[in-house]
Parts: C-alpha cells; structure tokens; sequence
C-alpha cells in the first residue's frame, strides 16, 4: 500500500495557485510548448523576451507544477544532468565539457537573478551542496569526484574536500569521516518557483492550457485528443512523462521519494546546526539528499521503488511506507537524538536515458524540438536547456548551441521484460552494496557497486 499525502511543496502556495482552463477547440499558435514544468515554463520565458512578438501557447496533461518541477528536492545546483564521462567521449569532447559545467554553474545565478529581479518569492537561499561521507569508501568516491570536478573546470574556490570537523561545523552529520562543499548551490521551494513562473509568463501574454494532453505531434500539427494545435514549431517539455511522444525506450519514468518531517525546534536546530541551509547529500549508492526548508523542516529523498514495468506512472505520487520509514531511519542514524516524523510524503518521477544523459535537440525541417533526461538534477538544467532550446529555435549562435547536450542521441533501453529486470537488479545491487559498506567499514567501492554502475551505464 502506497501513502498518499500531500506534498510539502503544494501546501502554502495558495496565492499563486490557479486553475487555468483546457483547450476548448482548435488553435493555432507560433510556438507549442508541451509541458508546463520548469522547461517548459522556461522556454516561454525566454522566448517571450526574445521574441516578443511571437504567439506562444503552452499545454499541460495535468496542471502547472505536476510532474518533478513541482516535486523535487529543491536543489537549484551546479550538477551536470548526466554522465561527465560520456559527454566528454563526445564530439565536442574536454573543452565541450567544460563549457557545459561553466554553464551550469552560471545557471544557478540565473535563476536566482530571474528571480530577484521579477520578485519571485522562492524561499532562495545560497549555502551550497555539502555531501557527506560516512565511511572511508564514502571518502575515496569523494575524491575521485572532486578531481572530476576541477577536470570539468571547476576552480578550487568553488569545490573542496573538507574533513570530519569541518562537515560537522556545517552539518553536525553523525559519523560522517569527511566530506565535499561546492558552493554553486541554493536551496529553493520548486512549487514556489513553478507555480510563480507560470504567472510571469502569462503576464507576458503566453497562454497555458491546463488539462490538455497533447497525444500526438507531426509537422505543424499536434493533437490533443480530438482537439488541434497548428504551430510553427512544437517543443515537447515532458521529462518523466515524455514516452508516449518521444518513445518508450528513449527516455524511461525513474520514481523518487520525498518527505518532509514536522517543524524542529530550536534545540533540534541546536544539535543539527544546519545554519546556512546547505543542499545536503550523502555518498551512498543509493543516496539521500535533503534541505532545510525556509519552515524549519527537514525534507529528504532517495529511491526506494523506482521503476514501474512498461514504464508505467502511478499517478498517485504517493510514498511507500517502506520508503518512508527508510528516509526516516536515514535521519535518525546522522541525527541521533532528534525525533523525527514525517509530517509530508510523496513520490514524483524524473526522465533517465539509457546513458543517465540529458539531450536537446531541434528538427528545424519539422520545426519540432525536445529537451529531456535530467536524471534528477534538472532545476538548474532545465533554464539552461530552455535557453539552448530558444536558442535553437530562434537561430541564435551562442555558445550554447555547442554544447555537448546539444543533438546529444543516448541509446535506447532494452525492450521489456529486460528492463524491468535490469532496473530492479541495479538498485538491488546498490542496496546491497551500500549494507555491505556501512557493516563492514569498507575503505574502497565494493565490486557489486561497480558491477552496478556498469549494468546502468554510469561507468565505463
């Protein structure tokens, strides 16, 4: 049985919630965008400054916010949307790499400068990405990721190793044996920056259709149902939910779940510290990542149950109670001595490739793009694949359009039931790997763990 509550991030956003009307008969537009999530919302954004001139429609299945931008982790982040390795092996190579991580370095201040400047009130707080170590494995992955770092161009101001009284100083994590601070990180309300984002983009004239699944696009056309949208160009924004356009096999839904525990008290807040709101992580294979909210909360995720077979969606988005008292179980071991519950519980799925790599692309011959594949770091990403995408479709020669997400084609997933095989045997691994690490004090990265990178494509 699956919880179902609501999320942390649909409560108090009341002031910015509306409910926008369907698409009632046929329309014709300049540019579709189809998914009014982070992407989506973006693309209109950027083209509506670019371009102003330019009839901008966008349509949502559900309504604004529902898939990961409106359930995340809240982590507006430097992290690249996929494997480094894999898009340096590309044709832009090293130097594309570095530009790639520049730029999403520069996107983090994007947003928050969008935001300040539009006065978007997100709950935005600057403290940067502390990722903890609990064991001296931890550690050695750390270091191999800090010098992967500074090869992508990060500079030694930016990212650095810290040890065990130094995290503690941060985040009084317990056991922790060291760990790593990259400061290109803010902790903000993704329902807050969605639900605001929409607003200014309809301010601007861009038209957003709730309740309105686009079920089919060809060249000039897309259908809703028995409804039809003649565009110019059409920009499918999907993510999690982009199978049924972009196929299957291209981009599969990966499940993760969140809670957020009851407000702590000052004396929790004693003993935790916590005080410049750090976007926390550990080095588990099957990590966790948490922020303290602008409330006085601690909302954590991870993956419990990621994939569903074919791909299916529960559309719930509830949490399972197992997944649930394993987050709540987490907390407790790196805060013992703080009671925890969970006040919030819900589930949200992220877009994977084959290769974990994000890719944005656009026919200019059919005047269709896409941009997917976050794999779970899409909040700064998806304003700089909205940017890119704009970019594409506006025939502006940026940097940008070089960059090596650009016309990026991962593999596709095996058919099913290989995998729903792999994916469950992965995590498995991944569990398995991490008890044997935490029991055993291990000082490197056991053989199952890397056995299980190299069957989900994160490794050579």
């Amino acid at each position: 049985m699956t919880a179902q509550t609501p999320s942390l991030w649909d409560t108090g956003v009341e002031q910015w919630t509306k409910v926008r009307p369907a698409l009632g008969s046929d329309i014709s537009c300049d540019v579709l965008v189809v998914g009014a999530g982070y992407t989506g919302l973006w693309t209109a954004y950027y083209l509506s400054e670019l371009a102003p001139h330019l009839d901008i429609v966008v349509a949502e299945a559900e309504r604004v916010g529902y898939g990961a931008s409106g359930r995340n982790g809240g982590w507006l982040s430097y992290l690249v949307p996929g494997n480094r390795q894999v898009y340096e092996k590309g044709p832009r190579g090293h130097e594309g790499l570095v530009r790639l991580q520049r730029q999403m370095v520069d996107a983090v201040d994007e947003v928050l400068d969008v935001a300040d400047r539009s006065g978007l009130a997100i709950d935005a707080r600057k403290g940067g990405n502390l990722v903890v170590a609990p064991n001296e494995a931890g550690m050695a992955r750390l270091r191999l990721r800090y010098a992967a770092d500074l090869r992508a161009g990060m500079a030694t101001d930016e990212v650095r190793m810290l040890t065990a009284a130094e995290v503690a100083e941060r985040v009084d994590v317990a056991g922790a044996v060291g760990g790593l601070y990259a400061e290109a990180c803010a902790r903000i309300h993704p329902g807050k920056l969605v639900r605001q984002l929409a607003d200014l983009v309809e301010s601007r004239g861009v038209r957003i259709f709730e309740r309105t699944r686009i079920t089919d696009v060809e060249e000039g056309v897309a259908r809703s149902h028995h409804l039809r949208v003649q565009a110019g160009s059409t920009l499918i924004c999907t993510e999690g939910f982009s199978g049924p356009l972009l196929g299957r096999r291209n981009v599969i839904p990966i499940r993760s779940t969140m809670i957020a525990t009851q407000q702590l008290g000052d004396a929790d807040w004693e003993r935790i510290g916590w005080q410049e709101a750090e976007c926390l992580s550990d080095t588990s294979h099957t990590f966790i990542y948490a922020q303290r909210t602008a409330d006085g909360r601690i909302a954590v995720g991870g993956r419990g149950k990621p994939y569903e077979f074919g791909s299916r969606i529960d559309e719930r988005q509830g949490c399972h109670p197992q997944v649930e008292q394993a987050l709540l179980d987490r907390l407790t071991q790196y805060f013992p001595g703080v009671r925890f519950r969970a006040d919030h519980a819900w589930s949200g799925v992220l877009g994977v490739s084959r290769d974990w790599c994000a890719s944005v692309r656009y026919d200019r011959a059919s005047s269709v793009g896409s941009s997917v594949g976050y794999a779970g770091h899409g909040v700064a990403a998806a304003n700089l694949a909205a940017r890119t995408l704009v970019d594409l479709v506006l025939g502006r020669d940026t940097e940008r359009v070089a960059l090596p997400l650009v016309d990026h084609r991962p593999p596709r997933w095996e058919p099913e039931p290989i995998r729903w095989v792999g994916v469950q045997t992965m995590y498995r691994l991944f569990r398995t790997a991490d008890a044997r690490e935490e029991k055993r004090g291990a000082t490197s990265t056991s053989l199952i763990a890397r056995a299980a990178g190299k069957l989900a494509g994160l490794s050579p």
